[in-house]
């Protein structure tokens, strides 16, 4: 099977090709620098993986997963104007280095050309791959919603945070591998286990992500520690500590949402009360089932070890990150 860092330099030459193939435009610069700025490329990977596994050869599924790909960053561009955010990977924002009109449309087109990538496939395939792409598409854009609406809401429960993630990170995580798997030309059952297996992972990994933004180490992980918590985000841990919190240490929490207290105190005092509620455990587990879960649907593929080997080291990784 094709090692990782050699799937990641195969979709980093066709961005590139995708980036020279167009002519430089007011519309087309924009969509060229948010390419360019880097990134894991988890997700177009995770394409010609699903390609591999299931025999296909990954170079026919590179138009795929570079569909995902635009995608994907078209989602970012959206979301960075929604956030405010002055930065993207290190480097200034679409919205910041051009303008908030700029933003929306180069993102439109964004996701215009994710569909001319697609196009160019069989149409046997086509019919199964824009079902999942669009299933996907507006799943992604649901959870982007629900993320918002959380904001004004004090009552989220943790199903409707697990929907969320699996919809705003999750099933872009299914779709990728699944896009691979059709041109591979796998069959409809094998697609809904990797799909599942993509999807669960993908939980588990938001979920890891959250445990890591509040307790994680600094230097490993990044990025500020806390963050979240400063942005008075709706996670599983806040979530779970409302739950089992006692009516002090419940006015506490709601006392230092959007309060002016020191960011530091703050972070401190409420990884405090997630630790002695046991919140912190909570979601180490939760993480832990789903990571089961999506083993299993990847064990249900009734492949040999070797294809799916490769997925398996993958996820492993991912559990255990710690950055």
């Amino acid at each position: 099977m094709t090692p990782f860092p050699e799937l990641q330099a195969l979709v980093e030459q066709r961005i590139a090709d995708f980036r020279n193939n167009q002519p430089v435009t007011s519309l087309t610069e924009s969509i060229h620098y948010l390419m360019g700025i880097g990134g894991k490329r988890m997700r177009p990977v995770l394409t010609l993986m699903g390609c591999e596994a299931l025999g296909g050869r990954p170079a026919d599924a590179l138009d795929a997963a570079l569909a995902v790909e635009v995608f994907h960053n078209f989602t970012l561009m959206h979301d960075d104007i929604m956030d405010q955010a002055p930065l993207r990977r290190g480097q200034p924002t679409v919205h910041t280095r051009w303008n908030v009109n700029t933003a929306i449309l180069s993102g439109d087109a964004m996701m215009i050309q994710a569909y001319q990538l697609l196009a160019g496939y069989p149409a046997g395939q086509l019919r199964t791959m824009l079902h999942l792409f669009n299933e996907s598409a507006f799943g992604v854009c649901a959870g982007q919603q629900m993320d918002m609406d959380f904001e004004k809401r004090a009552d989220v429960t943790v199903p409707e945070y697990i929907e969320m993630i699996r919809l705003k990170t999750a099933v872009l995580l299914g779709c990728a591998l699944d896009l691979g798997a059709c041109v591979a030309g796998a069959s409809e059952s094998q697609m809904i286990h990797l799909r599942q297996f993509g999807e669960h992972l993908g939980i588990s990994f938001q979920l890891r992500d959250d445990y890591l933004d509040a307790f994680g180490d600094p230097e490993k992980f990044g990025k500020q520690v806390g963050g979240d918590i400063l942005a008075d985000k709706k996670t599983y841990l806040l979530i779970r500590a409302l739950d089992k919190a006692d009516a002090g240490q419940r006015d506490e929490l709601h006392r230092m949402s959007g309060s002016t207290c020191s960011p530091d105190d703050k972070v401190t005092r409420t990884r405090e009360i997630f630790r002695d509620l046991g919140a912190d455990e909570e979601i180490l587990a939760e993480s832990g089932r789903y990571y089961t879960s999506a083993l299993t649907h990847l064990d249900a593929l009734g492949l040999p070890p070797a294809q799916i080997d490769p997925l398996r080291m993958l996820a492993a990784q991912l559990l255990e990150r710690e950055s």
